[in-house]
């Protein structure tokens, strides 16, 4: 039998400007998930800094956090059977010219070159890591 998990989906500054905040979750929701809990926030360097920290010590770090400093995040708890393999692969690739037609960033993501990419969302890569950052973006009241 199959356990009912939860994951964290963002999605990221390019999402939110370019409007695809519906788009995301819609295709989310199309595939049976439920939306547990939704927020729109600016975020703090403080929670980037939490969110990321297994990146801390990696060149990338500090662009990261910038870049995802520069506009509103939409934060969603997504709860379903298998959720957190099932957002992942609805998403796709994280390199949005490799990532397959039909995900999240195939259709919707941008590499513009020079290291800048827009990849559109983030999502729990595991068990551990959903519980986590739920934690940090949903804290208890």
């Amino acid at each position: 039998m199959l356990s009912m998990e939860q994951t964290l989906l963002l999605v990221k500054p390019d999402g939110v400007r370019r409007n695809l905040v519906g788009e995301v979750l819609s295709r989310i929701e199309r595939k049976g998930y439920v939306i547990a809990n939704l927020k729109m926030v600016n975020v703090s360097t403080d929670l980037l800094g939490e969110h990321y920290a297994e990146h801390r010590d990696k060149p990338f770090f500090a662009s990261l956090v910038r870049y995802m400093s520069t506009g509103s995040v939409v934060a969603a708890v997504i709860e379903g059977e298998r959720v957190i393999e099932g957002v992942r692969s609805l998403s796709g690739s994280t390199e949005p010219t490799l990532a397959v037609p039909g995900t999240i960033r195939g259709d919707l993501g941008r590499d513009w070159g020079s290291g800048q990419i827009e990849n559109i969302v983030h999502s729990s890569d595991s068990p551990e890591s959903a519980e986590r950052e739920i934690a940090l973006w949903f804290p208890a009241d």
